[in-house]
Order: C-alpha cells, then structure tokens, then sequence
C-alpha cells in the first residue's frame, strides 16, 4: 500500500518520483467490499469547499462519503497543512474506492466511483 500512495502523491505533485519493481504492486481491490451502488446513481450535486485548516477534513469526508464529488481548494491554506489535506483525501478515495484529479494548482477533485470523470482531448 505504501507504493500505491507514493504513486498518488507523485501524481498530485506532493512527492518525488521514485521507481519501483512490477512485483511490488499489490492487487488493492481483492477482499475490498464497498458499499456503493452497482448502478450509478443520479448526479445531482458538486460541492466546492476551500478549508483553511486541517480541520475542515470532516466536512469534505461527510460529502464525499455520501457520494457528492467534491472539489478541494487549497489554495488558502499553508502547504504543509494542504500536503496533510491531500494525504487525507488520498486515503478517503483508497478507502471508498473513489478518484482524485488534480484541476489546477491546489484544487482537486474527488470523485466517488459512481462517477467517471472525462477530459477534453481536443486541447
């Protein structure tokens, strides 16, 4: 697990890029029962938070939890207090199977599984 984690946070550019060997991966989605529903359910709401300190998680774990993506602006926070925000939605989407993107710097989407987030390749 502590690959998969690095690998996130090289992604979301809170890490330095460090290789490492195919059979260090481990297959994360054995044994792992969610409790989201098989068809995607009706997207009717995106929440935007801006927290300003580390304490605002709950809020942004209370909506993602309930299947709302969230989008995380960081952009009014300390950076080292933004890395432990980061660290923390990082484990909310392992642990609920959901995704982030990075949409520009400090702000990131997270998304429950039940919803597929797409870009535009015409840019």
């Amino acid at each position: 697990m502590g690959n998969t984690m690095r690998s996130l946070a090289t992604y979301l550019g809170i890490a330095d890029d460090v290789p490492y060997g195919d059979d260090e991966i481990e297959d994360l989605d054995e044994g792992v029962d969610g409790d989201w529903p098989d068809e995607p359910a009706e997207l009717t709401q995106i929440v935007t938070l801006q927290p300003r300190t580390y304490n605002d998680a709950v809020s942004i774990g209370h909506h993602f939890r309930n299947g709302i993506p969230v989008i995380m602006d960081l952009s009014r926070m300390a950076d080292e207090d933004a890395k432990r925000l980061v660290d923390f939605a990082a484990g909310l989407i392992f642990g609920c199977r959901g995704g982030i993107d990075r949409v520009a710097t400090k702000v990131f989407l997270l998304s429950p599984p039940n919803v597929e987030v797409t870009t535009d390749a015409r840019h």
